[in-house]
């Protein structure tokens, strides 16, 4: 699956373990966990995957957040991202990670 990063701080979380700005600084065992998650994401060959990784409880969000999916890092926290296919083939998804969020606010 690829991955694109639509906030500069989420790739960086991703690439370089840490957000260059104080804003959007995460403990390490959550940056940690997110790591694992997009991890999992790169190496899935398509959304069907995360659906049947128990532990990430993929879904897809409804009400003002239609049309976003979501996977858990931890309890407290997920990353959300839209499904987008690539050309004709439905096994190439492309996920473009949204924001890292606090998943109960």
């Amino acid at each position: 699956m690829k991955v694109l990063f639509d906030k500069e701080y989420l790739q960086e979380l991703y690439t370089k373990g840490k957000s260059p700005d104080k804003k959007h600084r995460f403990q390490p065992d959550v940056v940690r966990r997110y790591i694992k998650v997009i991890d999992i994401m790169v190496e899935a060959e398509n959304v069907s995957v995360l659906a049947l990784i128990g532990g990430l409880h993929y879904e897809h969000l409804t009400g003002h957040k239609a049309g976003i999916s979501s996977v858990r890092v931890n309890k407290k926290y997920r990353v959300e991202f839209t499904e987008q296919v690539e050309g004709n083939e439905t096994i190439a998804t492309i996920c473009n990670i949204i924001e890292l969020s606090n998943h109960y606010d």
